[in-house]
């Protein structure tokens, strides 16, 4: 959902200047101020001029929005005094109370509101209401769930108001209309009347995710050519022009830095297959013009490869995959050329300008798990992650993620492989400590006493970090020390990354996040598989992470500078921080009688436990 700033405070200033201009008849109620919404509810009800009392309330509830306490003025807006008011005060009170309603983003509030409301209901306002009206509309018509009507809202406003600035109002209606399914916009297109209108939902209906930026800037430039009289096609949408422009100017010549000897040499040798591949699959590409040059990072410190490149004819530089030689730079404040690193730099480093950074971070999987416990209601976690400088970071990861979902690590465990598992799982559960209990009990009596240990009542989940030899040990502990009716979440290390039920029947019920590669099917994987051997496993998941460089290296301005881009890559649904890093939102599955099921998307989140006992319907992951 996209939302447009808009000054609250300033609103409600204007909204108060004008309820005091036009007077209110009881002296109290025109200077009393309230301190809460009771006192002004009480107040208002004790006034015999109804108008009076209303003009009161409002002023008060604008009053409350201009302090930023929106919960108070939802309770003046929402109260049965506000009933049947005068055109004059329903506009007033319609205009706050979806200024509030946005600030709080109450959509039973906005679902409330919108129910009598259109597109043509800005008209009713003033002139110098009008943008602001519009902008407050769209946001509550798209926080109630309906952003058709979001958008032409804008479209409309485009029409009334010239101050306006038409970029702004396009860039908001195709944020609008590109989130609405394709049957939507079908149904919409079927009823539709106006010239504008009808442009603006074929032009949504014509673009495809995963469409090829070619294929999408030829798209563009039809419409364009049916719709000249359009405003859309005068002023591009940004992201439409940007891809439109993209389409043209793609890196022709790119290098890629890998590792093709030494210890990381399988690595490279893996992530440098999975790019030439998809450059391969890939019918958009011109092969005649388009110039890929391979450099082995291990035959020199990158410090020197890099300002070799940087010497030559590159648009693009794909690489390091080492950490290391990504780091040497980060004492640069500004790269000669684009670069796309295939690793990330600590969190406290500056990033240059011009570098980009991806890779398959644990910490993003980390992250995801805490999202979905979150919108699974689950606060309350026990925690098993690995010791060493790797889980350093997955825990960091994940603590500030719960902590920001307002979710508690209740324990979190470190091993090692050399470790008891059975003590780790015990004192994890709790049960080292109900042991305990019992001995001190014994020893202060003086007397055996018979004694079955329980584990913790607290924890709802586990949170195991895991590789699958040591979480097919972990697993049925759980359930030893009382413990195998909470539901365990794990991230892909858990998965070796091709079906072995024999192995990993101790992992069912077990609930992780993978990488598309991984958990489904696509023409590149089939193709790889036929004549390659790299592809699966953990070197799968290096292939899959260079198919989706090369992908990038197509759409890094795009992601950049377009807000709520994204791409379906291999490894996931990519998307770019305001620092250059891609963040991955993966896949979940679940083991099954040994094999990983796909699991429905968190909106089907609710129906994931009926999945987890009755086993027909999932996909199997091949």
């Amino acid at each position: 959902m996209i939302r447009t700033r808009i000054h609250h405070r300033a609103l409600a200033t204007a909204f108060t200047m004008a309820l005091l201009s036009a007077g209110c008849a009881g002296v109290n109620l025109q200077s009393h101020t309230a301190q809460t919404p009771e006192q002004a509810l009480e107040l208002a009800e004790q006034e015999a001029n109804r108008e009076t009392a209303q003009r009161y309330l409002l002023r008060t509830a604008s009053e409350f929005q201009q302090t930023g306490d929106h919960t108070a003025a939802r309770t003046l807006l929402q109260n049965q005094q506000l009933s049947q008011l005068p055109p004059e005060l329903a506009n007033q009170q319609r205009l706050l109370a979806m200024a509030s309603a946005t600030a709080l983003t109450d959509s039973e509030w906005a679902r409330t509101l919108t129910q009598d409301l259109s597109p043509q209901s800005i008209t009713s306002y003033e002139a110098e209401l009008i943008p602001q009206a519009a902008d407050l509309q769209s946001q509550t018509f798209a926080l109630a769930g309906d952003p058709i009507s979001a958008a032409m809202t804008l479209v409309l406003l485009g029409q009334t108001d010239s101050s306006t600035s038409p970029q702004r109002i396009h860039d908001q209606v195709w944020m609008y209309l590109k989130e609405v399914p394709d049957q939507t916009l079908e149904a919409a297109a079927s009823v539709a009347i106006g010239y504008e209108e009808q442009g603006w939902l074929e032009l949504a209906a014509a673009r495809q995710p995963g469409m090829e930026l070619d294929d999408q800037g030829r798209v563009i430039r039809r419409w364009q050519n049916d719709w000249p009289g359009h405003p859309a096609a005068q002023v591009l949408p940004s992201e439409l022009s940007l891809i439109a422009s993209l389409a043209e100017s793609r890196p022709e010549s790119i290098a890629l830095a890998l590792p093709l000897s030494g210890t990381l040499a399988t690595a490279g040798a893996a992530i440098r297959d999975g790019f030439i591949a998809a450059y391969y699959q890939d019918e958009s590409v011109d092969h005649s013009t388009t110039d890929i040059r391979v450099v082995d990072t291990a035959d020199a410190p990158f410090s020197e490869i890099y300002q070799k490149l940087s010497e030559q004819d590159i648009d693009l530089i794909v690489g390091p995959l080492e950490k290391d030689a990504l780091s040497t730079l980060g004492s640069m404040t500004t790269l000669p050329v684009p670069t796309l690193g295939l690793n990330y730099l600590p969190p406290s480093t500056r990033v240059p300008d011009g570098l980009y950074q991806f890779g398959l971070s644990a910490e993003d999987e980390a992250r995801q798990i805490a999202d979905r416990l979150s919108a699974e209601n689950i606060r309350n976690t026990l925690v098993l992650i690995p010791r060493g400088e790797w889980g350093d970071r997955v825990e960091s990861a994940l603590r500030t993620r719960l902590t920001e979902n307002g979710s508690t690590a209740l324990d979190i465990q470190r091993f090692s492989r050399e470790d008891n598992l059975r003590a780790v799982t015990a004192d994890l559960l709790g049960i080292t400590v109900s042991r305990d209990r019992a001995v001190a009990v014994e020893r202060t009596i003086g007397m055996d006493i018979e004694f079955e240990p329980r584990r913790r009542q607290d924890a709802e989940a586990i949170i195991m970090v895991a590789d699958p030899t040591i979480a097919r040990q972990f697993k049925p502990l759980f359930a030893f020390y009382f413990g195998g009716e909470l539901p365990v979440y794990s991230p892909s290390i858990i998965y070796e990354g091709s079906p072995d039920p024999a192995r990993d029947r101790d992992l069912n019920r077990v609930i992780f996040t993978d990488i598309p590669w991984i958990l489904t099917d696509s023409d590149l994987k089939t193709n790889a598989d036929q004549h390659l051997s790299n592809t699966r496993g953990q070197l799968g998941r290096l292939f899959a992470m260079g198919s989706d460089a090369w992908q990038l290296s197509k759409r890094l301005p795009l992601l950049r500078q377009v807000e709520n881009s994204t791409l379906q890559g291999q490894t996931g649904t990519l998307s770019m921080t305001d620092t250059g890093s891609i963040q991955r939102k993966q896949l979940w599955a679940q083991f099954q009688n040994g094999a990983p099921r796909l699991l429905p998307e968190l909106e089907s989140a609710a129906g994931e436990e009926a999945l987890m006992d009755n086993e027909p319907g999932t996909l199997q992951a091949q």
